[in-house]
């Protein structure tokens, strides 16, 4: 039986995101917790479809108390859900990411969020070489329909030492290379909708394949793992 997501977790959010301070919390907090847990156990299940397909080493899902210590925004609390679950390094790269919020803001992520430099050169140089085989992944049809266009956040003009008119430097110039898909909140609550997410999350593989490839070997083509 598919776990779903409780319509509960969604008024919580609403309700605090008009009291979003310690006392308020406190006094809901037993509430919060039991909603808490049976989130969890979606993403426990979520888990366990990825497994069946992929090779998935850990799931987190992020505790509700912000960080305020470097944010201009002083609430304390987050007013949504989120999780990842970490592929398999090093020979898998990437990962997936679902976003559990109210008045529609739920997503699903996944792709390479902040990649560490030698990995983001080792992605530019790639698309230097040869741009045809990214592109043919992430334009087609099917892959389209289901994550629209690569996003992120992307250089004004070329990174240094690449050609600002090179023909690929749309993609040279990002810096994340992120897919993203939205949800209204009628279909996270529904039976079908981990199901869902889990069938849009296998139809990235072929995107995973070829950038874990890249990641895993030089410009030769030889392994550095």
């Amino acid at each position: 039986m598919n776990e779903t997501v409780p319509r509960e977790a969604f008024d919580f959010f609403k309700r605090l995101e008009k009291n979003n301070n310690r006392d308020w919390f406190h006094e809901n907090k037993k509430e919060f917790k039991e909603i808490e847990a049976e989130v969890k156990q979606v993403y426990n299940q979520l888990f366990e479809l990825l497994n069946q397909h992929d090779e998935i080493d850990k799931m987190k899902l992020f505790r509700i108390y912000r960080d305020v210590r470097f944010s201009k925004n002083k609430l304390p609390y987050k007013t949504h859900f989120g999780g990842s679950f970490h592929r398999t390094k090093p020979r898998l790269r990437g990962g997936y990411y679902l976003h559990i919020q109210p008045n529609n803001q739920s997503f699903i992520a996944t792709g390479f969020w902040e990649p560490e430099k030698n990995d983001l050169m080792r992605i530019r140089k790639e698309f230097e070489m040869d741009d045809q085989e990214i592109r043919d992944i992430i334009n087609d049809k099917t892959f389209k329909s289901i994550w629209g266009e690569l996003v992120g956040d992307e250089l004004k003009s070329a990174p240094r030492g690449f050609d600002k008119e090179h023909k690929a430097i749309d993609l040279i110039r990002k810096k994340q290379f992120i897919f993203t898909k939205k949800f209204t909140d009628k279909e996270v609550t529904s039976q079908d909708f981990i199901p869902n997410v889990n069938s849009a999350f296998k139809t990235i593989r072929p995107y995973f394949d070829y950038m874990s490839d890249v990641l895993t070997t030089d410009l030769n083509g030889e392994s550095v793992i």
